[in-house]
């Protein structure tokens, strides 16, 4: 995966209702709920506080899906994960959840355009050895 490239940003907010054919929109990275909160929470609380981008969550509970940069679900190698590539459809980012039986964790607006993948990728990993730690207590 290239972590050195900048990030590019998904399409703002509130723009058109059709993406134009320019735009590459976003990959999305699914992980479930569990470690999805917790690396939510190491993300706020690093050295920026807005490390962050949106975040969908299922109507299910099961899993929380981060945005992040197109181009990224080439190289997405992180257990227990999924990344999904746009393939240059582009992602809406409306205030209305893009998918359906889905709502906004962290809204688009709230935070970054999306999240570095890189930073996402260390995340995770934090969260799972907390995750770990905590069950390993019981």
């Amino acid at each position: 995966m290239e972590t050195s490239r900048s990030i590019e940003a998904c399409m703002p907010l509130t723009e058109c209702s059709e993406p134009p054919a320019t735009e590459a929109g976003c990959d999305l990275v699914t992980v479930p709920t569990r470690q999805g909160l917790e690396a939510v929470d190491i993300l706020r609380r690093g050295a920026a506080g807005d490390g962050v981008g949106p975040v969908l969550h299922d109507d299910g509970g099961d899993t929380l899906g981060f945005l992040v940069p197109p181009g990224t679900a080439a190289g997405w190698d992180v257990p227990g994960s999924t990344c999904t590539g746009t393939n240059g459809r582009g992602l809406r980012l409306n205030p209305e959840p893009p998918v359906e039986g889905s709502d906004w964790l962290v809204p688009p607006g709230d935070g970054d355009l999306a999240t570095d993948p890189a930073v996402l990728r260390a995340a995770l990993g934090e969260a799972a050895r907390l995750i770990e730690a905590a069950d390993n207590c019981r």
